[in-house]
């Protein structure tokens, strides 16, 4: 009996310091989860390279967008992989060329069109490393319920499923539903709707790692904004360019509140915040400005593809800093994924690469040796300063330009250096092996968007017409 009540004692002993042992690997795991940084990457829609106070715009003040690169990263040629809304946000939750698997052009709501689903997001990613998962805002990568961002890696979803009207839009509330259903409150905005539910996201995970994308639909048409948002620009005469200012100060507003509940929650130097635009503005359509890049949304000139581009994390990277040197948005990925502590997989064959080391100063290579781009029969490389291009502007005849004396893609050196043209086509064409056809057909009309024999003459012919150079956009 007493071999066996010590026998008892022992395994009592031992269960008590196996808990104790356990607690505290619990209690270890959740400091482990404090000190894991949340990262929010919040998209804005159509939004031209010149528009915001941080890119010497003085006509509409953005000064929460503005704090951004102030007290983080201004990334002076911060690219995405495609000119065009669907493609970019393919590339960016995947870290893929999005013509890597064919999401070359907008999906058209139709059960087989979206971000095909076998491609792993960046929500997959993280939540697999025990973050809680969000969006908000415009999803636009498919309709049918296997694209939803309840099926592609994210806890939460609150907005809509392509682009909508800012006022009575079709909205998904993941907490109540994952079906769309008109809003009728007429009060009711969704770049206000969108900042508050993101505060409510924050707030209610400040506790344990989060990661929120913010995809807003503004500055996309329709430009729509409530009256107490226009009244901010009495000088401005033209509607159009109203309503366009009036949209970017309330999202301007909606990213302050963002910012303030991270300062709020005690978070704010705990979190990784990356701003960027889905592409170039479409000039002529919503008065976005990209001067003074050339070219525009659905182009691949620097005026469809470079957008602004920030990032902070206090603490980690240094304020104030401007980067000089070309990045993607395919980084955000293994950036973000880095900053978790989340090792990359070489199977996930991601095409970005870690920003953390070139912001911090242990890395003062370039991160890219060269960039690519397609859409349809436009495409683009670039290595080093030159860009070897062909666009809808300009016709089929590639176009060779030096970034560091050009930026505004002027002054054709095609002839000047033939070797250079073949150097670059060559590269793009090995690129583009290891692409796929696009899986389906633009929307609207394919012919429209063909590049053509003599646009070139067309398209300088209007420039020359123009005051400062710059083509219009659509």
């Amino acid at each position: 009996m007493k071999l066996r009540r010590s026998s008892l004692w022992q395994r009592m002993a031992t269960a008590l310091v196996a808990t104790a042992a356990a607690v505290g690997i619990a209690q270890a795991g959740s400091a482990a989860d404090a000190k894991r940084p949340n990262v929010i990457v919040i998209l804005a829609d159509d939004l031209g390279w010149g528009e915001l106070g941080a890119q010497g715009n003085k006509q509409i003040p953005t000064p929460n967008i503005d704090s951004i690169p102030a007290n983080g990263v201004k990334f002076t040629q911060g690219y995405v992989s495609g000119p065009y809304c669907s493609p970019t946000r393919a590339g960016l939750v995947t870290g893929r060329y999005q013509t890597r698997f064919g999401h070359e052009w907008n999906p058209p709501q139709k059960p087989n069109a979206g971000l095909p689903v076998d491609q792993k997001t960046i929500a997959d990613y993280l939540k697999s490393a025990g973050y809680a998962t969000g969006v908000v805002g415009k999803w636009h990568l498919g309709v049918d319920e296997k694209f939803r961002p309840s099926k592609r890696g994210f806890d939460e979803f609150y907005g809509t499923l392509a682009n909508t009207p800012f006022f009575h839009p079709q909205l998904v509330d993941s907490k109540i539903s994952d079906q769309p259903k008109r809003v009728e409150d007429p009060e009711f905005y969704t770049t206000d709707a969108y900042g508050k539910r993101a505060v409510e996201f924050i707030t209610e995970h400040k506790d344990e790692p989060f990661f929120l994308y913010l995809p807003f639909n503004a500055q996309h048409a329709p430009l729509e904004a409530p009256q107490k948002y226009l009244d901010r620009f009495p000088e401005i005469k033209n509607e159009k360019r109203k309503h366009f200012a009036a949209i970017l100060s309330a999202t301007d507003d909606a990213i302050g509140d963002v910012l303030k509940s991270l300062k709020d929650n005690g978070i704010e130097e705990n979190t990784l915040v990356i701003y960027l635009a889905d592409n170039g503005g479409p000039t002529q359509g919503t008065t976005s400005s990209n001067l003074p890049l050339r070219g525009f949304k659905m182009t691949t000139l620097e005026g469809g593809v470079r957008v602004p581009f920030y990032a902070q994390w206090k603490g980690k990277i240094p304020a104030g800093q401007v980067y000089e040197n070309p990045i993607i948005q395919l980084d955000i990925i293994p950036t973000a994924l880095a900053a978790a502590g989340v090792a990359v997989n070489p199977d996930w064959q991601l095409d970005g690469v870690d920003l953390l080391p070139y912001l911090t100063g242990k890395n003062n290579a370039k991160p890219h040796d060269e960039l690519f781009w397609r859409l349809g029969e436009q495409w683009a490389v670039r290595k080093g300063d030159w860009k070897l291009v062909t666009s809808r502007i300009d016709g089929p005849q590639p176009r060779l330009f030096n970034l560091s004396e050009d930026i505004g893609e002027a002054n054709d050196l095609a002839a000047k250096h033939p070797e250079k043209v073949a150097e670059l086509r060559k590269d793009w064409e090995a690129w583009n092996e290891k692409n796929i056809p696009a899986a389906w057909e633009p929307n609207g009309n394919p012919e429209k968007l063909k590049v053509r024999k003599g646009a070139g003459k067309q398209a300088r012919r209007k420039r020359a017409a123009q005051a400062g150079g710059a083509a219009a956009g659509e």
